[in-house]
């Protein structure tokens, strides 16, 4: 784990060394505050929920979608507790309610929102805004690269469990498969 965690540091010097500049570092701040507490996609999804009447439903679920990635978060961080980055290398460029940060918050809410809203939308937002939001995690030396890679797939796999029409389990009698 050890090695994994210098190689995973050196990445974040290297991607620090070529973002110093205050309009990016900024720019991944502001990210941050959108994305603390799931805030911003939940304001997203509210205001979705309110003004598209006919897709209530879709709004709602696409909503407790982003709200469950950050759960699952929360609860995984608490369970595994591996702490930020804190290399005397890496400069820590924000700031965070906590300590611990496997798996990223930020990334799995915001996953789990592209996803979803991009759906409802009709827009290709996954391939472009996570990967902004990730990076900015990195940038503010706030996150390991896997954090973020894990809190991705907890947004894909919580998108994937509430999205509509997705395979419920089929309730089976003792004869075999209704």
């Amino acid at each position: 784990m050890l090695s994994l965690r210098r190689a995973e540091s050196a990445v974040l010097v290297a991607l620090q060394s070529r973002t110093t500049g205050a309009r990016v570092i900024g720019s991944a701040a502001a990210l941050g505050r959108f994305g603390d507490h799931a805030a911003g996609w939940v304001a997203i999804g509210a205001a979705g929920w309110l003004l598209d009447r006919h897709r209530r439903g879709e709004w709602a679920r696409a909503l407790v979608s982003v709200l469950g990635a950050h759960a699952a978060t929360v609860v995984l961080k608490r369970v595994v507790r591996r702490l930020r980055p804190d290399a005397p290398e890496i400069e820590v460029r924000s700031t965070s309610p906590s300590r611990l940060s496997f798996p990223s918050s930020h990334a799995a809410s915001t996953t789990a929102a592209a996803l979803a809203y991009g759906r409802l939308l009709r827009l290709p937002l996954a391939p472009a805004v996570p990967p902004v939001m990730g990076v900015s995690r990195l940038v503010l030396g706030l996150h390991f690269p896997t954090d973020v890679l894990v809190g991705s797939l907890t947004g894909v796999l919580s998108d994937r469990v509430l999205r509509p029409g997705a395979a419920r389990p089929t309730t089976t009698g003792e004869g075999g498969a209704r």
